[in-house]
């Protein structure tokens, strides 16, 4: 086993050495997630909470048909523009979010006591209108309502007669859970981040090293041919573990901020979260590393390993996005999928949900087992001949 650690330092420090290699697995991958994550939220937030603090401003054509409306809708801070010649052009142009029309038949069907019609001339498509627009139904909405009891007062009826049901919400998610939903991305970055880290380092070990015809002469040593493979095997891994911790320190560093800028949204990233979530992650940095090794053994040279390693990091993507797609509720058999069950348990550990002991244990043992058999599958293929003259 002397060996094998010898291989894994040697490896290491050639890698350390290598700032492009180091700056693509300690910078680029662990930091891009939390960078994007920070900049998204706080960047939305600021505008949410400017446009919210402003006046709604409401072009309306037809004003002179509801002026009891439109000074109602005066009296709670809408500015009330001019409208324009064509509303709906206009809208879909992004010059307003929201246009206000009110037909000629408003004031026979108001005189008349029928529902009388407006119509909200909006784009559902146009995301940056969603606040205008529920703004201005929620204002509608209470004016109707004003107006419908006053005229069952008038008629001298209980205007609550007219509520068949009362609903009132009981909201049971916590400042924990409602985190969860926007960093629901967090399983998602952290297991590609995994499988970025010690991608270069399996490329330039096995088919970069092939290519510079310098594996011939260590592999006809009398060294065993699989303690080479382990002491390359155990520095990419190490490298996967090192911008695993690197990303959650990143991420432990985006919440902080986040929280601090972002209203309701308070991230659960404790020491005890992230201690966690690197317990149930390990086992995928043996798996990313070993997969890279054995396509890195296959593959000819340099650049087809690399194109093929490209693709393998969709790979930690499925998960993540099948549950964003179609999230489910958590069932047992998912804790013995590696990818999906670090999907699952990363979810509930930012919800602050408890942890099952066995889930834990079913997510971790399934992770490592798959680990070592790819694993021995590159220890197989290191043994054969073909491995140095296949170039």
């Amino acid at each position: 086993m002397r060996a094998m650690w010898t291989v894994a330092l040697k490896e290491i420090k050639d890698n350390l050495r290598d700032r492009r290699a180091l700056t693509s697995s300690l910078l680029f991958g662990p930091l891009i997630g939390p960078l994007v994550m920070t900049l998204m939220l706080t960047t939305i937030s600021q505008q949410a909470q400017e446009k919210a603090q402003a006046p709604l401003q409401l072009p309306i054509v037809g004003v002179e048909y509801a002026q009891n409306l439109v000074a109602f809708l005066k009296r709670q801070g809408v500015e009330v523009l001019a409208a324009p010649p064509n509303p709906e052009q206009a809208v879909r142009n992004k010059k307003y979010d929201v246009v206000l029309r009110i037909p000629e038949k408003y004031p026979q069907q108001w005189r008349s006591g029928e529902p009388a019609s407006v119509e909200i001339i909006t784009d559902r498509s146009q995301q940056q209108a969603q606040l205008s627009r529920n703004r201005l139904q929620a204002l509608l909405s209470s004016y109707s309502q004003q107006t419908g009891s006053l005229r069952l007062y008038l008629r001298g009826i209980d205007p609550t007669i007219a509520q068949a049901v009362r609903t009132r919400e009981m909201d049971l998610s916590t400042p924990d859970s409602q985190s969860a939903l926007v960093f629901g991305v967090l399983p998602f970055f952290v297991l590609m981040t995994v499988f970025i880290g010690g991608m270069y380092l399996a490329i330039d070990t096995t088919a970069g090293e092939r290519e510079r015809q310098s594996l011939e002469p260590l592999l006809i040593t009398a060294v065993p041919r699989w303690q080479i493979m382990a002491g390359k095997l155990t520095a990419t891994f190490c490298f996967c573990v090192l911008t695993l911790v690197v990303a959650l320190l990143a991420f432990a560093l985006s919440a902080q901020i986040i929280s601090s800028n972002v209203d309701n949204i308070q991230p659960n990233l404790s020491p005890r979260v992230l201690l966690s979530c690197f317990a149930v992650v390990l086992p995928v940095a043996l798996i990313a590393s070993s997969l890279q090794t054995i396509i890195a053994a296959f593959s000819k040279g340099f650049r087809e390993a690399q194109t093929y390693l490209s693709f393998l990091q969709l790979v930690p993507m499925v998960p993540g996005i099948w549950l964003m797609v179609s999230p489910l509720k958590e069932q047992f058999w998912m804790s013995w999928v590696p990818l999906l069950s670090q999907s699952v348990i990363i979810n509930q550990l930012i919800k602050g949900e408890t942890i099952e002991l066995t889930w834990a244990l079913s997510c971790i043992a399934s992770s490592a087992l798959l680990g070592l058999l790819l694993a021995v599958v590159a220890a197989r293929l290191y043994s054969r001949p073909n491995l140095v003259f296949n170039s």
